[in-house]
């Protein structure tokens, strides 16, 4: 009997069906993201329960976290294996739609005037003697949209700007300055890493600090994230294209930044015209994974309530997702450490599909 009532009372705090009443030690209440029931949120509390079990059940056992926010209320957040709330973990190519937030920042403070800046008025001439001179045809935008022309192709290692001839040096500046440009700005979508990293040196030339301590100063620490890595070489150059490891839950506060137009809890971190167009711009379309990308950020849409709806989404290796849903006013985040080719992207597709047909 004194067996039962301390099985009870174990049940009692563990809440195995997301963040409601959870009297978790691990998940305590926070000050800043107020708490709401899976059935006000407007989901089937069941049907979650049975997507937990299917994702607990199907191999392989490697999906981390899932964080759901509506309306600003914290509705979702399960982990999974040895997983919990402050485990950070590295969202691979998700981080380049940090740094194009941060970016957005930058416009903001005024250390960039505008998109349509070429990366050579950057670098002046006379401290970067060996900066290529096709780099006055590259604007911000191309970078942004990964339409740059530059000699980069994370699927061709024998191009010149591809990430396996610079990401080991201390200091990889001189390298990619020195990138030729092959092809006309703006035409053809090429998935580089050198396309985020150039964003992330043209931050840190203008505001004189490494871009991982830039987005610590400028978005971070005002968000309460303190659990956070980001790869930064010798020189202070950081890994703008990835290498960043955060927590479940805080990569879903980058996403409630961009919800909510740029500002967290009424403070405006980036302009709200420049995340507009974050949201709205679409320039190249990559069915099936994706119905477009622009500014560092995938576009697509799905069924709810039987209706299409857009959303869009940054995405890591291994079904890294952070999905951010405007006319749903809902963020969600889903880490997975299934790197590579595998079925990780697959399988938080599939997720997020599930999550989306249990709205009522």
């Amino acid at each position: 009997m004194r067996l039962f009532s301390l099985l009870i009372g174990l049940l009692s705090i563990i809440h195995s069906y997301g963040q409601t009443e959870s009297a978790d030690p691990l998940r305590p209440p926070l000050a800043d993201l107020p708490v709401a029931n899976l059935e006000d949120a407007g989901f089937n509390q069941d049907s979650i329960a049975h997507l937990f079990r299917l994702i607990r059940n199907t191999p392989p056992n490697d999906f981390q976290g899932l964080v759901v926010i509506k309306n600003n209320q914290l509705v979702i957040e399960e982990y999974f294996r040895t997983y919990w709330r402050n485990s950070i973990h590295d969202i691979r190519s998700a981080g380049k739609s940090v740094t194009a937030m941060l970016l957005g920042i930058a416009l903001k403070e005024g250390l960039v005037q505008d998109l349509e800046q070429s990366v050579y008025s950057f670098f002046p001439k006379k401290k970067y003697p060996y900066i290529n001179e096709g780099l006055k045809r590259v604007r911000l935008k191309d970078l942004l949209d990964m339409s740059s022309g530059l000699d980069a192709d994370t699927d061709d290692a024998a191009t010149y700007g591809h990430v396996v001839k610079w990401i080991a040096k201390d200091d990889w500046k001189e390298y990619i300055l020195q990138v030729p440009v092959t092809s006309k700005q703006g035409e053809r979508w090429v998935y580089a890493d050198i396309n985020a990293v150039l964003i992330g040196l043209v931050i840190e030339e203008v505001s004189g600090m490494s871009l991982r301590d830039y987005a610590h100063k400028k978005l971070f620490a005002p968000l309460g994230i303190e659990q956070v890595y980001w790869y930064t070489n010798a020189a202070k150059q950081t890994g703008a294209a990835g290498n960043l490891y955060l927590s479940t839950l805080d990569f879903a506060k980058l996403g409630l930044v961009v919800l909510n137009e740029g500002s967290w809890k009424g403070t405006q971190f980036i302009d709200p015209h420049y995340i507009k167009e974050l949201v709205a711009h679409k320039k190249f379309d990559l069915s099936p994974f994706a119905d477009s990308y622009g500014m560092l950020w995938y576009k697509s849409s799905n069924k709810i309530r039987g209706k299409n709806t857009d959303y869009l989404f940054a995405s890591g290796s291994g079904g890294n997702h952070l999905v951010v849903i405007p006319d749903e006013e809902m963020v969600i985040a889903l880490t997975s450490s299934a790197y590579g080719r595998g079925p990780g992207q697959r399988r938080s597709l599939n997720i997020l599909s599930r999550l989306l047909s249990y709205l009522e």
